[in-house]
């Protein structure tokens, strides 16, 4: 069967520059294209999304690949220096000059549709549309990767009375395009998530007055650390990929790292569970120590209501140059716990009463975590492991809405992890957005959705899809060490497309017992979310904090490759793991298969 190309990557940000370099690098005649709707790569990291003093969470070191390191000289940023966006867009071009992709990213370009062909080859049939063009084209291609992340599609709600507010209203995304607003007398913030603080520090140091509004049927504040923490004061992204600190963390993947009786211990045994809540106790006190919470009626409103062990990549960095905490003490910042009733010309109105005038409202809402394009046939959602309708006696290949597999895999995360059964309570009072009063979102919006169900957080485990080995996803997990993980994920798929892991899932296909095998660890890891990070899984895709370096080890077992890197034992438990350590992972994998 012939196709205009032998893959298409959906989406030019770290992922997706990573899922076509490994392709090209690994299979030169692989024929491709990498199609993205925005008009400069990047993803989040595009040149429309940067304002000016946007920087990384990372600093230099750990925001790289490991094949192409981002060095001072080249790139004009220090050690222990945060990273501006223009650099990082800047690096990210200079990637793909250096790996000879450049030439094979089609921007400007969105992918409305793709319709899997349902034959032993496989393939899909995309609709693309350039932007300046209202004309579609079809094309064609055997495989097909979805590299558009899960901060690609904004979740812009209605508020009640928007339509006489009559002032400047958009959601954080949009920033960079009313940068205008930094002028204005006075501006509301809504929202404390990470783009919520950027923006009240970048509207307070200009000036203006920032009225923030943090729900108080919400999920509170998120954690905000300094970049060393603990009483050792560790750089907190090497910390989260150092071994020994692993086994702290409930992890349903752990024992990938060989140390099973170790993890058995802290979590299987209650002197065990003492110490992993004595160590998640440390990390959050030293933050909350350094934050000086409690030390202002103002800063303490900021203090998070989510224990610190249940966090995931909500868990963020303060990389601003000056305090922050100051300025919510200073006059250019009043920051209101409490819902919006309505918005009125110029005005905000809460449900408390409370009012204030307003020039501007920027909306730190989040993101729908869906992908932008629509999958075809209707219906194959539900094979394809991408969230869809939580409904009853749902067709057996319909693996998210298997409900009694559902419990089964309850029943063994509790049983290894019987700390999880203790559950937070952060807010007695929450209330999803959507259904806020005062809130006005569509229907589909309130509907409930299944989580992302794929194999390793990368492929359907559906026969349908592994046969013909013709989709993969990469860029839905999240943790501290992203580009790591998209280096890793990206060289899986690429073995994967060419049928050359040591570890198939596609070789299940043709054993009933195997592909339940396949199937039910699929759902354990993606359901295990559910109990580990509350707030943060569910159908927004999968992110982890110190679970990472047992990921990595998992995907190089895979490969076919020794996951343990270090220099001995002792190095190999305390030493932490960065993109170095997986600089050769490449010449490993081709070298194990004959390859050069």
């Amino acid at each position: 069967m012939k196709y205009d190309y032998d893959c298409v990557v959906v989406g030019a940000g770290f992922h997706g520059l990573a899922a076509a370099k490994q392709l090209y690098c690994t299979q030169p005649g692989c024929k491709l294209v990498v199609f993205d709707g925005q008009s400069t790569l990047g993803g989040k990291w595009a040149g429309s999304r940067l304002f000016p003093g946007v920087k990384s969470n990372n600093l230099l070191g750990t925001y790289e690949f490991p094949d192409f390191p981002m060095s001072s000289d080249r790139f004009g940023v220090k050690p222990g220096e945060h990273i501006p966006g223009e650099i990082i867009n800047a690096y990210l071009r200079a990637y793909a000059q250096e790996f000879g992709i450049i030439d094979f990213i089609k921007l400007g370009t969105r992918v409305l549709t793709a319709e899997h062909r349902d034959k032993a080859e496989g393939g899909w049939d995309l609709t693309i549309q350039p932007l300046d063009q209202e004309d579609t084209t079809r094309i064609s291609t055997h495989r097909l990767v979805i590299a558009t992340g899960l901060l690609s599609e904004p979740f812009l709600p209605k508020f009640e009375g928007q339509d006489k507010f009559d002032r400047k209203l958009f959601h954080s995304i949009d920033f960079p395009r009313n940068l205008d607003t930094l002028k204005v007398k006075t501006v509301t913030v809504f929202g404390a998530g990470k783009s919520g603080w950027d923006a009240v520090y970048k509207y307070a140091t200009a000036g203006v007055k920032v009225n923030w509004i943090i729900r108080s049927s919400g999920h509170g504040p998120i954690w905000m650390a300094p970049p060393y923490v603990t009483p050792f004061k560790k750089w907190i992204e090497k910390l989260a990929n150092i071994r020994f600190l692993s086994w702290f963390s409930p992890c349903i993947w752990g024992d990938a790292d060989g140390y099973k009786g170790i993890r058995s211990f802290y979590h299987g045994t209650w002197i065990g569970r003492f110490l992993v809540d004595r160590f998640w106790n440390v990390l959050s006190q030293d933050v909350i120590t350094f934050n000086k919470f409690d030390s202002h009626p103002d800063t303490a409103k900021l203090k998070p209501w989510l224990d610190v062990m249940f966090t995931g990549c909500s868990y963020s960095i303060l990389n601003y140059e000056q305090d922050f905490f100051e300025l919510v003490k200073s006059d250019k910042v009043e920051i209101h716990i409490g819902e919006i009733a309505r918005l009125s010309p110029g005005k905000v109105h809460l449900a408390d009463g409370t009012e204030f005038e307003s020039d501007a409202f920027l909306a730190n809402t989040g993101w729908t975590h869906l992908t932008p394009m629509k999958f075809l046939p209707e219906g194959i959602e539900k094979e394809l492991g991408i969230p869809h309708q939580v409904v009853d006696n749902a067709p057996p290949e319909d693996l998210a809405n298997q409900h009694a597999l559902l419990e089964r895999a309850d029943t063994e995360i509790l049983a290894r992890f019987p700390r999880l059964k203790a559950q937070p309570v952060w807010n007695k009072k929450f209330v999803p957005i959507e259904d806020q009063k005062g809130i006005v979102t569509e229907a589909t919006h309130r509907t409930s959705l299944t989580p992302y169900m794929l194999h390793r957080f990368l492929v359907p485990p559906s026969p349908r899809f592994l046969r013909p080995r013709d989709v993969a996803f990469i860029g839905l997990q999240t943790n501290f060490s992203n580009i790591i993980t998209a280096h890793i994920t990206g060289l899986w798929i690429s073995a994967y497309f060419s049928g050359k892991l040591a570890r198939d899932p596609a070789k299940a296909i043709d054993e009933e017992a195997a592909m339940e095998r396949l199937r039910y660890e699929t759902l354990l890891h993606n359901r295990f979310g559910k109990w580990r990070y509350p707030t943060e899984w569910g159908n927004k895709g999968p992110n982890f904090i110190f679970d990472a370096v047992p990921y990595f080890d998992m995907l190089q077992q895979d490969l076919g490759l020794n996951p343990f890197r270090k220099n001995g034992r002792l190095a190999e438990m305390t030493s932490s793991y960065g993109p170095e350590d997986y600089r050769n992972i490449n010449e490993e994998w081709m070298a194990l298969w004959g390859e050069s």
